[in-house]
């Protein structure tokens, strides 16, 4: 998008909403012009009347006019900040919503093209970059160019000819902060990806804290800390630099024109054109005119960087999921859950080599499948395609003879559960994690899913019961822990199509044995596919596929396999039979 596209899709969006509270700002704004003005004007009659004819009679009343002059300014400019802040957070909130619900939305595909630090680098560092264009910004376009324009209206009553000298700076000013402005461009883009690297970073530093201490890599990884840090200080310093060389350039342009003034000054007072309590007057509001013009001066430095922050912001907001629900989808209609792959063939890239390479399987409503295979063969796509986390790029799928691509999303994955072996909780209590597949679950399913899965046992152990805060990801609780709060989590979902994907890892016996009961209970009746990794998996299904390199190489029950199926024998004792 171009610059103006972007300040047009800003104000549509987010900016337009709130023009009443920018105008109820802007009217605050002209009082402070106004009464900045006022302050530089009241010198004439002061040092006049007061200081040259020694009136008295005006001796209380300039200086009541000069306390209501700063008064008002005080209190304008507190309610025009104060206005232009409140518009800023709820941009704020509406900008992080939109990118938290597209982000919420998106493909798991698009989201695991980048970092999950990132994300957070977008939704802080640069939402505040966009909030500083669509807030501050605003009111120093208003405020000070309101107040520009007063005092310099001042400065042609006081004297016309140095007012024309004077307006000599603001050109000046113009070109020096266009030059800055490209310059902050580059350096706030740096900075925001180095922001971006370090938050990428932190997030794995916390999620392997016990890898780095197990493998004494402390050192390492301060080490690592350090170049971050030293990286985003840099181009921090170098955005902050390029804002303060406006200052000499500014206070150069302002030495020189005091001096000229000056100088012209005394020659025009030498012929009689200008009075002393004239020039005062003309100097208080030139030198009040300095930070107005140094503020929108900083105007385009600000413009630049929340344009290159919208830049980066928006296309996440814009991004379209490639997923989508056809026109007028239809409601997936259960009977037996009965699914079937045609011909399916899929890859995770355009470009890459094929994942699954035409396969064609069956799963028997209410019956139990295995997939079983080497890493990387492809079982835990075949998994995914079902509840379209991902789509093939052609072939089809069916659930009781109707293609899951002309059904609504929401029908379809109603009916789909899945337990994985890398089990996911949240940082919540326990009974939230289980009523995370029903919220509306009372406390009397909780507790029945939480017996059916054997959690029980361990929650009555626990100081508050349900209402244990688990950590993230469920630090707290053991493996085996954590693989039955999963186990009950599904149960409460009760839906018809199961997706188990069997932990490697070994658990002691009694564990294993709840946990083996409580998939049993899951699954009861229900269309299971399961990537198998135990010797009572395999025994129990009612049918089981051999999968390599993405091909389906045989199929068939366990006695069957074990004489037909070379791969599948010698699978079964590598691994399996373990």
């Amino acid at each position: 998008m171009t610059k103006i596209e972007i300040l047009k899709r800003l104000y549509i969006d987010y900016t337009k909403k709130y023009l009443n509270k920018i105008l109820l700002s802007a009217f605050f704004s002209i009082l402070v012009a106004g009464s900045t003005s006022l302050i530089a004007w009241l010198l004439d009659p002061a040092i006049k009347k007061l200081f040259i004819e020694k009136d008295q009679s005006l001796i209380i009343f300039i200086p009541l006019m000069i306390i209501v002059a700063f008064t008002t300014k005080g209190l304008s400019l507190y309610f025009a900040k104060a206005t232009m802040i409140g518009v800023g957070e709820e941009i704020r909130k509406k900008l992080q919503h939109d990118m938290v619900n597209t982000l919420i939305e998106n493909d798991t595909q698009i989201i695991d093209k980048k970092h999950s630090g990132k994300f957070i680098s977008n939704l802080t560092y640069d939402v505040t970059h966009i909030i500083n264009l669509l807030s501050t910004a605003i009111l120093s376009l208003f405020k000070d160019s309101l107040t520009l324009i007063g005092l310099l209206t001042v400065m042609f009553i006081q004297n016309w000819k140095l007012a024309l000298i004077s307006i000599v700076m603001i050109p000046l000013a113009g070109i020096a902060a266009k030059t800055l402005g490209k310059r902050v461009n580059k350096v706030t883009t740096e900075a925001q990806e180095k922001s971006g690297f370090l938050t990428t970073y932190l997030v794995e530093l916390f999620k392997n804290h016990k890898i780095i201490k197990i493998f004494q890599k402390e050192k390492y990884e301060k080490n690592r800390a350090d170049k971050y840090l030293s990286q985003l200080k840099e181009k921090n310093r170098k955005v902050q630099v390029v804002f303060v060389r406006l200052s000499p350039i500014m206070e150069t342009l302002t030495g020189m024109m005091i001096a000229v003034l000056i100088f012209y000054s005394g020659k025009l007072m030498s012929n009689g054109e200008i009075d002393i309590n004239n020039f005062f007057s003309f100097l208080a509001a030139m030198i009040l005119a300095y930070q107005p013009v140094r503020a929108l001066s900083n105007l385009n430095i600000v413009l630049n960087q929340g344009l290159s922050s919208a830049s980066r912001i928006l296309p996440i907001i814009d991004q379209k999921n490639n997923i989508q629900e056809i026109n007028n989808a239809k409601p997936l209609k259960i009977q037996n859950a009965k699914i079937k792959f045609k011909d399916l063939i899929f890859s995770y890239e355009i470009n890459e080599n094929k994942t699954l390479k035409s396969i064609n399987l069956e799963f028997e409503g209410g019956k139990m499948t295995s997939l079983v295979g080497h890493s990387g063969s492809g079982k835990s796509t075949i998994l995914n395609l079902i509840p379209r986390i991902y789509d093939a790029q052609s072939g089809e799928i069916t659930i009781d003879d109707q293609s899951i691509y002309e059904t609504s999303l929401t029908s379809l994955r109603k009916e789909v559960s899945m337990v994985s072996q890398e089990t996911t909780l949240f940082d919540d209590t326990i009974k939230n994690n289980i009523k995370y597949a029903k919220e509306d679950a009372s406390d009397e399913e909780v507790i029945r899913v939480a017996k059916l899965s054997h959690c029980d046992e361990f929650i009555n152990n626990l100081p508050n019961k349900f209402e244990t805060l688990i950590g993230e990801n469920g630090v707290r609780l053991s493996g085996g822990e954590k693989q039955r709060l999963s186990i009950a989590r599904a149960m409460m979902k009760n839906s018809s199509i199961i997706l188990l994907d069997e932990a490697t890892s070994s658990l002691d016996s009694e564990t294993e044995s709840k946990i083996q009961d409580a998939l049993k209970i899951l699954t009861k009746d229900k269309t299971t596919i399961v990537i198998a990794h135990r010797l009572s998996t395999v025994l129990s299904s009612n049918n089981i596929y051999v999968i390599d390199s993405g091909e389906i190489i045989d199929s068939g029950k366990h006695d069957e396999l074990m004489i037909n199926s070379e791969l599948y024998k010698n699978f079964y004792e590598k691994q399996i039979q373990k």
